[in-house]
């Protein structure tokens, strides 16, 4: 929690592994062995984030939910609300990621890895809806995979309540 307020409050660059280590009262030694830097640090707080809130893991209930529920709405509508529980913790992070990215390597190589993971999640989604027949008569898994990933990404949440003070509701 404390390197997560350090990075989102003074930003990548200027949030030190020292500052990190005084805030969370251990020593420089201790996050760099957990964590191996900052980077591998800002990884753990985005796989919290993307964890949700609950004792099972989001996409661990997702499927779950997608394998239990018969009613295609019902679904898609469920990914929405796991998509709402994660997006406030998850999002600011990946925002963080994002603005990093452009001078920091690292931080450009985790940008990559979690565009690609959401793209992955979301073929995993058209996937199980194709599978239904839940799939719109001409609408292929890559363009149901793309509209999702859209819907999902952090620039629309960003958008729409960050920016706008849209409800997750």
């Amino acid at each position: 929690d404390a390197a997560e307020q350090l990075f989102l409050g003074r930003g990548y660059a200027r949030t030190t592994i020292a500052s990190i280590a005084k805030a969370a009262h251990v020593s420089v030694e201790t996050v760099y062995k957990a964590f191996s830097g900052k980077a591998g640090l800002v990884r753990a707080i985005w796989d919290r984030g993307l964890a949700g809130s609950g004792p099972i893991p989001a996409w661990q209930r997702s499927d779950e939910m997608s394998s239990v529920e018969p009613d295609p709405r019902k679904v898609i509508w469920n990914w929405g609300v796991l998509s709402a529980e994660v997006a406030p913790r998850a999002v600011p992070i990946l925002l963080l990621v994002r603005t990093a990215a452009a001078t920091d390597p690292e931080m450009a190589a985790l940008l990559e890895e979690t565009n690609q993971a959401r793209l992955a999640r979301m073929a995993h989604n058209a996937r199980q809806l194709l599978s239904r027949g839940e799939l719109r008569e001409g609408v292929t898994i890559e363009q149901a995979r793309d509209v999702m990933f859209a819907y999902s990404s952090p620039e629309l949440y960003e958008i729409l309540v960050l920016r706008q003070r849209w409800s997750l509701e």
